[in-house]
C-alpha cells in the first residue's frame, strides 16, 4: 500500500428529499461570483497563506499589459465530469474524530463537509469494506474461529463498522446527503483465502461466488442504514500482498472474479453499485485493460481506479484511449510523516488535482483524513508513517499538507462539475472546470521557483495574475 518503495513488490441514508433539496438550494444560493470580477483564493507555503481568500481580480475586454504567457481557458471545449474530491475515511480516522469533544467534532465536520464559511465541501470519500491498514485491528464482517468456514454468510455482520464508522457517516450525511462513497476490500474474510491469514494469499476459486454475495450484503446493509455506496473497487492494491490486511489478484483472476460472480450477483440482487476494477499503481496500465479486453468483464465494470506510487499519472489517458467509453479514478495517494507543505502542495497538485483530472480522473482523493501524532492507529505491520490530512491529538486539529492538496479544488469544483479546455504555459501546469452552477474556476500552479506573472484569457475577457514559486492559485469567474 502506502509506501512508494512498496512497487517493488509488484507481481509482473435514507436521507429524505427534504434534505437533499435543502442541501442543493444551499449550494445553489452561493453568492455568485460578479461578470467581470475574478474571485481569488491562494495558497503560498512560501508566505504561510493557506488556502485564504485574496483581494478579487478584474476582468477587462483589453488584453492585460506586462504578462508574458497567457491561459486561455475555453468553456466550448468539455471533456469528463467530475464525482468529487475527498479522503479515506478510515476506521482509524473515524475513531479519532468520535474522540474528539462534541463542539470541536461538529465544527469540524461541517469545516471539512460543507462548503458554507471555511467549508471545504468535501464531495467523495473511499472506505475500506472490512478493515484497511490503518484501523486498530483486522477483521473482516464475517470472522470465524480457525478450521471454520460460512459458505452462506450466516455470520456476516456490520458491526465492526457499527462502533466508529456508522456513526460519523451517519453526521457526514446531515452535512452532506448526496456525498459519493467508494468502497474497497483490504482482505476477504481469512477462511476465504489460499493461506488463511489476513497478510497476502488468494481468493479461493471455491470462494469466487460467496465472495461475491459478501459484497451484495455489504452494500445492502450499508444503504438500509441511510448509506449509499455508489461504487466498489474489486481489491485495493491486488499486486502487492505484503500490507495487513491484503491479497493478490491476478488479472485473470479478477475478470474471472467479476464476469463470473461479482457481475451477475449485483445483477441478480438488483444492484446499481458501480464496480470498478484494478485501484493501483500507474505503472500497470496493462492490468486494467486486460481485463477490460475480456468482453464479458467489461460489460459490468464503469472503470479503472489508480494510485500513484509508481508510473506516470499520463498512464490513465493510456487506459482511456483504449477504452473511452469506461471512466477513470484516482483513489489514494500518501503523504510520509512529518509532511512538508511547500514540495507537498507542489507535486499533490501538480500530479493529481491537475494531472489526473486532465487525463480523464472523475475523482481525486488522498490517503488519508486523520491520523494521530504518532500515525496511529495501523494495524500490526499497517502503515506507520502514513500522515493524515489532519492529525488530532484529543480535541486539537492541526492541518497538514493532505488537507490544503484538496481543499485548492473541493470547494469550488462541485459534483458534476465538467473539465474544459485550458492551455499550459511553461511552469503554469493547470485545469479549468465548469460548475453545475456556470462559474468556471481555473486552478494554477506556478511550477517554478520564480515569481510569475500570467494572463488569464476566457471568453474574450483578460486578466492579470501574480503567483509566487510553489504558490497555487484557484480563479473562479463566469
Amino acid at each position: 500500500m502506502k509506501r512508494f518503495w512498496q512497487t517493488s513488490f509488484l507481481i509482473s441514508a435514507v436521507v429524505t428529499s427534504v434534505s437533499i433539496g435543502s442541501y442543493s438550494q444551499r449550494l445553489s444560493e452561493k453568492k455568485p461570483t460578479r461578470p467581470n470580477e475574478v474571485e481569488f483564493w491562494l495558497t503560498d507555503p512560501s508566505a504561510s497563506i493557506l488556502f485564504t481568500k485574496q483581494s478579487p481580480l478584474q476582468f477587462t475586454e483589453a488584453p492585460a499589459s506586462g504578462s508574458t504567457q497567457t491561459i486561455h481557458v475555453d468553456p466550448s471545449q468539455t471533456y469528463q465530469t467530475i464525482d468529487g474530491f475527498g479522503y479515506t475515511l478510515t476506521g482509524g480516522s473515524a475513531t479519532l474524530i468520535n474522540k474528539m469533544d462534541a463542539p470541536a467534532r461538529s465544527a469540524l465536520i461541517r469545516e471539512l463537509f460543507s462548503t458554507e464559511g471555511k467549508g471545504i465541501g468535501v464531495s467523495y470519500l473511499r472506505l475500506s469494506i472490512g478493515a484497511s491498514d490503518l484501523d486498530e485491528r483486522v477483521f473482516s464482517y464475517d470472522d470465524l474461529p480457525a478450521g471454520e468456514a460460512d459458505p452462506k454468510l450466516a455470520k456476516f455482520s456490520l458491526a465492526p463498522d457499527q462502533e466508529q464508522l456508522i456513526p460519523l457517516l451517519k453526521q457526514i450525511l446531515a452535512i452532506n446527503p448526496v456525498i459519493k462513497i467508494l468502497g474497497s476490500p483490504w482482505s476477504p474474510p481469512v477462511w476465504m483465502k489460499s493461506n488463511g491469514n489476513s497478510k497476502g494469499g488468494s481468493l479461493k476459486l471455491e470462494f469466487y461466488d460467496t465472495y461475491a454475495r459478501y459484497f451484495v450484503k455489504y452494500i445492502q446493509g450499508m444503504q438500509k442504514l441511510g448509506i449509499r455506496i455508489d461504487a466498489v473497487t474489486i481489491q485495493n492494491e491486488p499486486l502487492h500482498p505484503g500490507n495487513n490486511p491484503s491479497l493478490l489478484m491476478l488479472p485473470a483472476e479478477q475478470a474471472l472474479f467479476i464476469k463470473q460472480n461479482l457481475g451477475p450477483a449485483f445483477k441478480s440482487a438488483g444492484i446499481k453499485t458501480k464496480i470498478i476494477l484494478y485501484d493501483h499503481n500507474a505503472d500497470r496500465p496493462d492490468y486494467p485493460i486486460s481485463v477490460l479486453n475480456d468482453p464479458e468483464a467489461r460489460a459490468y465494470v464503469d472503470g479503472s481506479a489508480f494510485h500513484l506510487y509508481g508510473g506516470s499519472i499520463s498512464a490513465l489517458s493510456d487506459v482511456h484511449k483504449a477504452y473511452p467509453d469506461k471512466n477513470l479514478y484516482f483513489t489514494e495517494q500518501w503523504i510520509g510523516a512529518p509532511g512538508n507543505l511547500k514540495g507537498d502542495l507542489p507535486w499533490h497538485v501538480r500530479e493529481l488535482i491537475i494531472g489526473a483530472t486532465r487525463n480523464w480522473s472523475r475523482t481525486v482523493l488522498q490517503w488519508n483524513l486523520a491520523a494521530d501524532p504518532q500515525q496511529k492507529p495501523h494495524t500490526p505491520g499497517g502503515c506507520d508513517q502514513c500522515l493524515g490530512a489532519l492529525t488530532i491529538n484529543g480535541s486539537s486539529v492541526k492541518r497538514n499538507p493532505g488537507y490544503y492538496n484538496v481543499a485548492v479544488a473541493s470547494k469550488f469544483v462541485r459534483p458534476g462539475s465538467v473539465r474544459i479546455e485550458s492551455d499550459m504555459p511553461k511552469s503554469l501546469p493547470n485545469v479549468a472546470f465548469k460548475t453545475p452552477q456556470g462559474s468556471i474556476v481555473l486552478i494554477v500552479l506556478n511550477d517554478s521557483p520564480s515569481r510569475l506573472r500570467f494572463t488569464i484569457d476566457s471568453q474574450d475577457k483578460h486578466t492579470s495574475a501574480i503567483l509566487s514559486g510553489g504558490a497555487v492559485g484557484t480563479y473562479v469567474f463566469k
